[in-house]
């Protein structure tokens, strides 16, 4: 490892940044050597620019690869390095506002059926059942089961923070049915070693597959089996304050863009609307 790369990670570790960000970063300023063909620290802010306008307009990278890109690019040079460029201040991501895919309850039915393999069903029905994240549900430990209150603990989630999330029986029961049938002292989905948990990677294609065994037609990920609890909890009358805390949302703004996906919120103000043109016009 070169002292350049082992600075930043420590700059990095002081920060209090999580692994998988620390690790993102690395690879990104690494795909910027790599492009450049020189070492980074002897990259001039011309060159920076340059890149960056050929992932927003050649490679058109997604968003969200953009959006990690800059931030480990602006932590590197700012923080590692102490330089203050223009161009790292001017460059900002594209800020555009998309509704999330979400699932009816009858589809949520029908893709977890289609999971055939039962580890990979738990897994993903646990997921579903208590609004995580991927990593959330693949890294969840045996001892994070809080089986007489029916809670379960999210230790250390994003923006490491720990929270605790209602279990319900039936996941309970399935959770309990499993780890019968491994006993591992430790992960609640081990891999087959035994020595750690499901890799993310095999719980995406075991749904994707799902997803296209049900038929279902929509740009769906195991993320939106998140996005389906949140707007269920909220259809079911559950205070969007408490779905907040569900989820671990830092702020009510985030959790609030489910109002705008319920089936029920949409009934509710056609019935209304209608009611009023009813009114007006007899």
């Amino acid at each position: 490892m070169s002292a350049l790369r082992q600075k930043m990670i420590e700059d990095m570790q002081l920060r209090g940044l999580a692994l998988r960000t620390q690790e993102a970063y690395i690879n990104a300023v690494f795909q910027l050597s790599k492009r450049l063909k020189k070492s980074p620290d002897q990259i001039n802010e011309e060159e920076l620019r340059d890149y960056f306008l050929y992932l927003k307009n050649e490679k058109r990278v997604a968003d969200s690869t953009f959006s990690i890109a800059l931030c480990a690019i602006k932590f590197f040079y700012e923080r590692t390095l102490g330089k203050e460029w223009h161009i790292l201040q001017l460059t900002r991501p594209d800020r555009k506002k998309k509704l999330p895919v979400v699932f009816s309850m009858d589809e949520v039915k029908r893709v977890l059926d289609c999971v055939h393999r039962f580890q990979y069903q738990v897994c993903l029905k646990t997921i579903y059942a208590c609004g995580l994240r991927l990593l959330e549900g693949t890294c969840l430990r045996v001892k994070d089961i809080d089986s007489d209150r029916k809670m379960l603990h999210v230790v250390q989630g994003k923006g490491s923070k720990d929270r605790y999330v209602p279990l319900p029986d039936h996941t309970l029961r399935l959770l309990r049915h499993l780890w019968a049938t491994h006993r591992n002292p430790e992960w609640m989905f081990p891999a087959r070693n035994g020595l750690a948990a499901f890799d993310e990677s095999v719980i995406q294609k075991a749904f994707q597959a799902a997803l296209h065994e049900s038929g279902i037609n929509k740009a769906a990920s195991v993320h939106t089996l998140r996005h389906s609890y949140a707007t269920h909890l909220l259809e079911a009358g559950v205070d969007l304050r408490i779905i907040q805390v569900y989820l671990g949302h830092a702020s009510p703004a985030t959790t609030a863009i489910y109002t705008h996906l319920t089936s029920v919120t949409e009934t509710q103000i056609n019935q209304r609307i209608n009611q009023i043109h009813a009114d007006l016009w007899g």
